[in-house]
């Protein structure tokens, strides 16, 4: 006997057996009752949703001489059976996909000249009509829109957006929908049962959402678990066919999450990607997972589930010990690994730290767990960005006049004009520049006046000098550099913490300073006195750059070594401690050339340095 395979032998023969397209079904059936018929329609939809089926059943049933009161065909009649035994004479099908040059559609035009020898209509179904050229949709144009009385025309394609305008305004649009689960279950339960096929339910709602709403597919992919499984659909069974994660591995998942269990979740990711899984499958079906814990959570939201019962009251019981909180920032991680992953060099780490930012999504704030402290790098170095922005040139000459005029604009100042001069020479005055003259809003320049011998310039009555100034501004960088919060901290660190979290705040900053922080990483902080840290700069260019920041170096190192007695000592380089500056490669491949032992690991594991 012929084997057949179910998406051919359980094709449906009359409206009433299609499945999921009741809205479609019922106007299609309506128009039959009443007569009034369109010269052409144009079915689209995804694929394995019944869009030719219907035309097919559509064609019967308009050329039936004995229509049922409901719309549907007598299947009795001659051209019933015509069609049934695949010899009617009145229906064509033609494949667009193999016939879509002009030539074909004027062979097809021939045709439609010849009245129908049974029946009322000729009807001509085209299917994958988008495939068709732009020549032959010209062609086409004409004959669609004026056709003989006798003629229909039925489109069907998966892709709409192909078809020319003009062509779409000549027929009436039937959108096609994707089956839902449910839906699918249900006829592959009917499947089952013709056929003798004992089922487990978990099972056919796994083949539905493999499917992805196309009932070919599902029948398709029935056929192929039947046949792995001996005539008796387990879930397991089913499961080990198709290679698809068990949903038990994202129920585990999601409970070791919220326990903050992250070297669970470590070894359970092993034992998935062990089995033959990547982690673009991982993350994309945990998004799906956790999006279904997110519906279960809002009784409104339960019908939008896909799933089994037995699955839809897992769910539940899942969602309520699931903070909604914790599903809206599983989903952000989720997403953002899923937007990254092919782009990613190195995708089992991608995975593993989205993994690890889930576990820890419901963990207090505590950065000895592996989770940032709430103050960023980013907000300490905000002012200095500010700072070194180019300023306008008029910003500039209104700064140096107000250098220049600091001097006479102190509050302090006497009423008796006098001028300021640098107490090393006595002939070197300060003089008000060009543009600084008497206005109503700027006082008058002050004449030059030279001081006794002996008396020692004043400004206000308060001595004036360089080393004031100086100590002036020290003591406001002082108070504008950011207070450390975390003083009652006194864990321990050493080198190894020291030189790791140096270069996190490194690769930090260089997203706002990008200069800075490439030179910072080639510094090698060192603890001299615990906790003071010493930093041994080669320039004084860098050296004054780094004290500018100095302050929030210090308070981001004290968060992250959660230590916040710790200080830096910045210094010069002396004439033997300058080395020549070695980047981190040039570093690997001196160890590379000194030690074999070395270069031996790196060759067996095929190492390179990222």
């Amino acid at each position: 006997m012929e084997y057949i395979v179910s998406a051919r032998k359980y094709r449906p023969m009359t409206f009433a057996s299609v499945v999921g397209q009741t809205a479609l079904t019922t106007t299609l059936k309506n128009a039959v009752k009443s007569g009034k018929l369109a010269h052409a329609f144009l079915f689209c939809g995804p694929r394995g949703v019944g869009k030719t089926t219907c035309a097919r059943i559509f064609a019967k049933t308009i050329n039936c001489e004995n229509v049922t009161a409901d719309g549907e065909a007598c299947n009795e009649c001659e051209s019933c059976k015509a069609f049934n035994e695949q010899r009617s004479l009145n229906i064509f099908e033609l494949d667009a996909a193999s016939n879509n040059s002009v030539e074909n559609i004027k062979l097809l035009m021939e045709q439609t000249r010849i009245p129908p020898q049974l029946g009322r209509y000729k009807v001509f179904i085209i299917d994958e009509v988008h495939m068709l050229s732009t020549a032959a949709f010209n062609a086409f144009l004409k004959t669609l829109e004026e056709p003989p009385s006798y003629v229909i025309f039925i489109l069907a394609t998966t892709e709409k957006h192909k078809i020319l305008p003009t062509i779409i305004s000549r027929c009436q649009i039937y959108d096609f929908e994707r089956m839902d689960v449910p839906h699918i279950v249900n006829h592959l339960k009917m499947v089952a049962e013709k056929e003798g096929i004992a089922y487990e339910e978990e099972a056919l709602s796994l083949i539905a959402e493999k499917a992805d709403g196309g009932m070919r597919d599902a029948l398709s992919i029935f056929d192929q678990s039947v046949s792995f499984c001996g005539g008796n659909l387990s879930y397991d069974k089913v499961v080990s066919n198709l290679n698809v994660l068990d949903s038990d591995n994202y129920f585990k998942l999601v409970d070791l999450s919220l326990e903050n269990k992250v070297a669970d979740v470590m070894l359970l990711l092993n034992q998935i990607i062990s089995n033959g899984f990547d982690g673009g499958q991982l993350i994309n079906g945990l998004a799906s997972h956790i999006r279904n814990v997110l519906m279960a959570k809002d009784p409104s939201t339960l019908p939008l589930l896909e799933v089994s019962e037995r699955q839809r009251a897992r769910y539940q019981e899942q969602a309520q010990k699931c903070p909604a909180k914790f599903l809206y920032q599983a989903l952000r991680y989720c997403n953002e690994c899923d937007i990254n992953y092919r782009q990613s060099s190195n995708k089992r780490l991608l995975t593993e730290l989205t993994l690890i930012e889930i576990a820890q999504a419901t963990q207090e704030d505590d950065a000895s767990a592996g989770r940032r402290p709430s103050k960023r790098l980013k907000s300490l170095f905000r002012k200095l960005v500010a700072l070194s922005q180019p300023k306008a040139a008029s910003q500039v000459a209104a700064t140096e006049r107000k250098a220049h005029q600091a001097p006479q604009t102190a509050p302090a100042l006497s009423a008796t004009p006098q001028s300021v001069i640098i107490n090393t020479q006595p002939s070197a005055t300060i003089t008000p520049s060009a543009d600084a003259t008497a206005s109503p809003d700027k006082p008058a320049p002050l004449p030059h006046r030279r001081p006794a011998a002996g008396q020692r310039p004043h400004l206000g009555g308060e001595s004036f000098s360089f080393r004031n100034l100086k100590s002036n501004q020290q003591k406001a960088k002082a108070a504008d550099e950011p207070e450390v919060t975390n003083k009652d901290e006194r864990d321990t660190f050493g080198p190894a913490e020291l030189q790791r979290e140096w270069l996190g705040m490194c690769n930090r900053m260089a997203a706002s300073m990008p200069g800075l922080a490439a030179r910072m990483k080639n510094i090698v902080p060192e603890i001299t006195d615990y906790p003071n840290i010493e930093l041994v700069l080669d320039n004084r260019q860098l050296m004054e750059q780094i004290m500018q920041v100095k302050g929030r170096i210090r308070k981001t190192m004290a968060l992250y070594l959660h230590n916040g007695n710790i200080d830096f000592n910045i210094r010069l380089a002396e004439g033997e401690e300058l080395k020549p500056m070695l980047t981190r490669k040039e570093i690997f491949e001196k160890m590379r050339h000194d030690n074999e032992a070395i270069e031996k690991l790196r060759s067996l594991l095929d190492l390179e340095l990222a």
